[in-house]
């Protein structure tokens, strides 16, 4: 076996092959080209390398070693070819997990030493690594990378350290970052419970199930130190020292470091401090957020990364900017300050004064007490740096004072946040999505999408798409939603101990034929997942025409401590299973980004109902109009940019909410609008109107709403003006 002491870096050519004794195409290379990780490239890489141990845990043969290695990129993740190649190991274990690393320690050696000696398997293998050489070759930016400190990161399913929208994003920007080539690292907390997976009973009630991951199993690497043991960096709390493990997951070309307090060297109760994703006690969120603020310098000033720019990804990161004054000029608070801020930037995605994260002056104080001191100034004039418009430690207000500049997600939420505070200049930049991880493959198929395709080219090719090949595009990832949901759905009930002739029936459920809305998202009051539900009649006679069927697939979670989101998937699922609706709505548990990938790429048109303006962005309408499907949206976050494109629908106006006014506005905006428009057909039974929407979806998405535009917009107008950016 390899060394276990090994270093991440590049291999920028062709590995030498050569046939056997056999006949079988094999890899002709020495240990050291069969180290965890390939050697250095011809270019240098984006970011100094990060050391790590060897999966040893994954015994395969020599020939596949460096398929071991891709397994520990989340490249795979948008690279169709990469998760080819996992698939054809074993397409049952593929269908079931979807994560290379459990797909190589699954399966059997036997059958991994025959598809070593099948030579159509390894010139496929090839064909990938030599993608993968190409794109860790590519030219990157100049400059030091960008720190990226988030506290979730939503990359794929098999690596479940996210919740929702946030943590998506926070993925979807390390993406495209390696794709465009911008240095950055990222750091977050491993998770060992992550966030919880959900069941619904029959009544309706949320379940709450908390995995215990098992690191080995996912795509994630033990950093070393220079000894060659796991490396460990340690991290000052009132009255002791807490120890964080470092784990390391590549995407792409950008590094993600997540955190973990669960090591031996801690005492027993620190080590439960990063297990779960949004823990509920508040002093133990607290602890939480201090552990990925301060661990966040830590780890990079241990590793030797000094970056250029501290990118704070919503206040739950804040702690850093505080970590970050003792090495900050000056000798004044004020001096530090000013000599700290343009090392800073922050994104809120907070749209309301009671979302921002604010814990008690008493709890915060202990931890602040050390950096006072050795400051040299009283902790009240820390305190105050987080100073909000209601009492407490506003992590908000503390990562504005502390940063250089400052962004909401869309253009309405930096007028919204511009307002609620009026003392900082608080920008916009409107979030994006990652075509690549979004966009389904048949509409990728058709568009001759590659893993880093130029958005705006796709979308020139999207606007002269033939209808009958987009439509036939769409029908197709729509029939795959719909056996997903029927699969989903029959599991669901046989747990409810449903009969045998009740599965038959659920089998049959939902017409791949009729208009198919979703509706995914956290269940959040703000949200309203319960406003299409306004007049149960009306709605069902919408839903059960005989002529023009229409059918709603709904999905997702309410946080454990929401007890109002909990009972408003109580009252959606009594709904939902009530006559005379019964059979027309379908809702899913346990929302996660593969539920996520199948609905945005599947349904017709995609229901955004918020309380205006309460909406920061809504990505996952972005996800959904990259795949031509329709939106039907209160004119809040991102929508309110795309709404006149002639993309879609919108419920109402930019007004305060008011629920009897917007649920028969939602309702007649089916009957008049949705409705009609899909039922219109030609002699050749497609609807014209409807599919030239569809190719203005995905054509205005590409160019307006991917990743490529935002990180675009952060290299130009974030980052690279902070590094100029004047104290105040």
């Amino acid at each position: 076996m390899p060394s276990s002491n090994t270093a991440l870096v590049v291999n920028s050519g062709r590995v030498p092959m050569a046939f056997s004794e056999s006949g079988a195409r094999v890899f002709k290379a020495d240990r050291a080209r069969h180290s965890t990780h390939p050697p250095h490239p011809a270019t240098e890489p984006m970011i100094p390398t990060i050391p790590t141990r060897t999966p040893d845990h994954l015994d395969v043969p020599t020939p596949l070693l460096r398929l071991r290695d891709l397994a520990y990129d989340v490249w795979w993740s948008w690279n169709r070819p990469a998760r080819r190649i996992f698939e054809r190991i074993d397409p049952d274990l593929w269908a079931r997990y979807r994560n290379p690393v459990l797909q190589l320690m699954l399966s059997r050696a036997s059958h991994l030493h025959d598809l070593a000696e099948q030579e159509s398997f390894i010139l496929e293998l090839q064909d990938v690594l030599d993608a993968w050489d190409a794109d860790r070759a590519r030219p990157a930016l100049p400059g030091a990378p960008v720190a990226y400190v988030s506290a979730e990161y939503g990359l794929h399913e098999c690596l479940p350290v996210y919740s929702g929208g946030l943590g998506v994003l926070s993925g979807d920007h390390l993406k495209e970052a390696s794709d465009m080539g911008l240095p950055m690292v990222g750091i977050g907390l491993f998770y060992r419970r992550g966030y919880f997976r959900q069941l619904i009973d029959p009544d309706g009630s949320q379940q709450h199930l908390y995995p215990d991951l098992d690191a080995l199993r996912l795509p994630i690497l033990r950093v070393r130190d220079a000894s060659g043991a796991s490396l460990r960096v340690p991290v000052e709390l009132p009255d002791r020292r807490v120890w964080l493990r470092v784990w390391l997951t590549w995407v792409g070309r950008v590094p993600l470091l997540l955190l973990d307090s669960m090591t031996t060297h801690n005492a027993t109760e620190d080590r439960y401090i990063t297990s779960l994703l949004y823990v509920t006690g508040r002093q133990m969120r607290l602890e939480q957020e201090v552990v990925l603020g301060r661990g966040a310098v830590a780890v990079l000033k241990v590793l030797g990364i000094e970056p250029s720019v501290w990118h704070m990804n919503e206040g739950h990161s804040a702690f850093l900017a505080l970590e970050n004054l003792p090495q900050a000029t000056g000798s004044s608070l004020e001096e530090r300050v000013s000599s700290v801020r343009p090392r800073h930037v922050f994104t809120t995605h907070t749209p309301v004064p009671a979302g921002n994260e604010v814990f008690d002056l008493d709890a915060v104080t202990p931890f602040l007490d050390q950096t006072a001191q050795t400051l040299g100034v009283p902790t009240e004039e820390l305190l105050a740096l987080g100073a909000g418009p209601a009492e407490g430690f506003n992590l908000t207000a503390l990562a504005l004072r502390l940063s250089c500049r400052s962004n909401g997600v869309s253009l309405l939420h930096g007028e919204v946040s511009r307002k609620m505070w009026p003392e900082h200049d608080v920008g916009a930049i409107t979030n994006g999505v990652h075509a690549p991880s979004w966009m389904g493959q048949e509409i990728a198929r058709v568009l001759a999408a590659g893993s880093n395709s130029d958005p705006s080219e796709l979308a020139r090719r999207a606007e002269s798409l033939p209808d009958e090949t987009l439509w036939a595009a769409h029908s197709a990832q729509k029939h795959r939603l719909m056996r997903f949901v029927r699969v989903r759905m029959t599991r669901q009930a046989a747990r409810h101990g449903r009969s045998t002739a009740e599965l038959r029936k659920v089998q049959g459920v939902l017409d791949s034929t009729a208009l198919t809305l979703g509706f995914a998202r956290r269940f959040a009051p703000y949200k309203r997942a319960d406003l299409l539900f306004h007049d149960p009649e009306r709605l069902a006679h919408i839903l059960a025409s005989a002529d023009r069927p229409v059918q709603i697939i709904m999905a997702g979670k309410a946080h454990p401590a929401d007890t109002s989101g909990q009972d408003m998937i109580r009252h959606v699922w009594d709904l939902a299973n009530s006559s005379p609706l019964k059979g027309h709505i379908v809702l899913l548990e346990d929302y996660d980004i593969a539920v996520a990938r199948l609905l945005v790429r599947g349904v017709d048109v995609w229901l955004n109902t918020p309380e205006w303006p309460r909406e920061a962005s809504g990505t996952s309408g972005m996800k959904a109009a990259m795949n031509g499907i329709l939106n039907a949206s209160v004119p809040d976050g991102w929508w309110a940019e795309a709404c006149d494109a002639g993309m879609g629908f919108t419920l109402g106006d930019q007004e305060l909410p008011e629920r009897e006014r917007d649920g028969q506005l939602l309702l007649e905006l089916l009957e008049r609008e949705i409705v009609p428009a899909w039922s219109e057909r030609d002699s050749s039974g497609l609807p014209r109107r409807w599919i030239g929407m569809m190719r203005t979806a995905i054509a205005h998405s590409l160019r307006h709403f991917s990743t490529r535009r935002m990180i675009s917009q952060y290299r130009d107008e974030v980052y690279a003006p902070a590094l100029e950016c004047p104290s105040p």
